[in-house]
């Protein structure tokens, strides 16, 4: 029987992670009154002021808590001013992703209406891809593990397997097609790599290409991450799914956010076999934290991926139908009823614009006509 009801593990985290998380919790409740659902919050502290306080990055259980919740909503956790005593920055996020096998790091880079663009040309209204980050090898597989030798040089180590880039390319050609089926987008999948210098890349792609020739309906292609930089910034409303290794995605998804208005609009998905954990793909800034003025949009559409996911893992066209209306209603308030975050030179606050999403999702003006 098709559930409705979902624990949710809510970790703010700290900065505007908390701020951003209000306001995504007032478009849920919308949510809840509009779509039957029902959602079950269970608060989970953490990050690096929890570690000043405590030594501990996050409660002692707070992992085995975070993994029995049917979903994970993340707001933001670091301070730049709090470190391990390695001098590494503090990020429970990515032992969450290890701790969970969160291998596919989806980043949806899509122009909002409304949202002024970075690009001039008229075809960057139609930006409309997912870069799909690897989140468990890559470079972020020395996490803790680099070594610096007679203080005379640092070593990272870089690892692909076989089995990870099998699931990242299954999963990869699986939203190729939903997407196409659901958006119209091609129907394409990209792989992003440096075959033409590192064994490991070269791997990488052989691993690809056979597991992509079991989806014989999804275009399978191939770009080198230098080609994709320029690319992204001159073509991007070509590609559709770019999956890649760890570190390229950390990059290339900050340069894609660029593309659409800033990191205040790049929502993010860390999926894997059987958990999933939702967040905004910006930190905690510190600069702006407090002062209410942080934009929430990424974490709103965060909150619809999320719904999206439970919906076609549970079985609930509740939940997707949710998850689409918190698209459309985003869209809807910045291009339609004019909002303008403060991020993009606007004056309407972090409160507001959550105020302003829940009450088109529950009047269901943003509906299609």
């Amino acid at each position: 029987m098709t559930s409705n009801s979902f624990h949710l593990a809510v970790m703010p985290g700290e900065g505007i992670g908390i701020e951003v998380m209000q306001a995504a919790s007032a478009v849920l409740a919308a949510v809840e009154d509009r779509f039957g659902l029902s959602f079950r919050p269970e608060a989970i502290p953490g990050g690096a002021h929890h570690f000043r306080e405590t030594g501990a990055t996050l409660p002692k259980d707070g992992i085995e808590r975070a993994g029995a919740a049917d979903a994970i909503l993340f707001g933001a956790m670091g301070w730049p001013d709090i470190r391990f005593p390695d001098g590494t920055e503090i990020a429970p996020q990515l032992d969450l992703r290890v701790a969970f096998s969160l291998y596919a790091g989806v980043r949806p880079i899509r122009a909002i209406p409304g949202v002024r663009l970075a690009l001039a040309d008229e075809r960057a209204k139609s930006i409309d891809l997912v870069i799909v980050r690897e989140s468990t090898e890559g470079m972020f597989a020395s996490r803790g593990k680099g070594e610096i030798i007679d203080d005379r040089e640092a070593r990272d180590t870089q690892v692909i397997t076989r089995a990870t880039t099998e699931k990242l390319t299954e999963f990869c050609c699986g939203l190729a097609r939903r997407r196409r089926e659901s958006r119209g987008t091609p129907g394409r999948v990209t792989l992003v790599d440096k075959a033409n210098v590192f064994l490991s890349f070269a791997f990488m792609r052989k691993v690809f290409y056979e597991a992509a020739a079991n989806h014989p309906d999804i275009e399978a292609r191939h770009h080198y991450v230098d080609a994709m930089a320029l690319d992204l910034v001159r073509r991007p409303w070509d590609f559709d799914v770019l999956p890649m290794e760890n570190l390229f995605g950390d990059i290339l998804s900050d340069l894609g956010a660029g593309l659409i208005g800033g990191m205040g609009f790049a929502p993010s998905a860390d999926i894997g076999a059987a958990n999933g954990m939702f967040q905004p793909s910006h930190g905690t800034a510190p600069d702006i934290a407090g002062q209410g003025i942080a934009n929430p949009t990424a974490m709103i559409l965060s909150a619809a991926l999320m719904l999206d996911w439970l919906g076609e893992t549970r079985g609930s066209q509740a939940a997707v139908d949710a998850g689409r209306a918190i698209e459309r209603s985003v869209d809807h308030a910045f291009g339609t009823l004019g909002l303008r975050s403060h991020d993009i030179g606007g004056s309407n606050g972090t409160v507001e614009i959550g105020r302003a999403v829940a009450e088109l999702i529950r009047s269901g003006e943003a509906d299609p006509q």
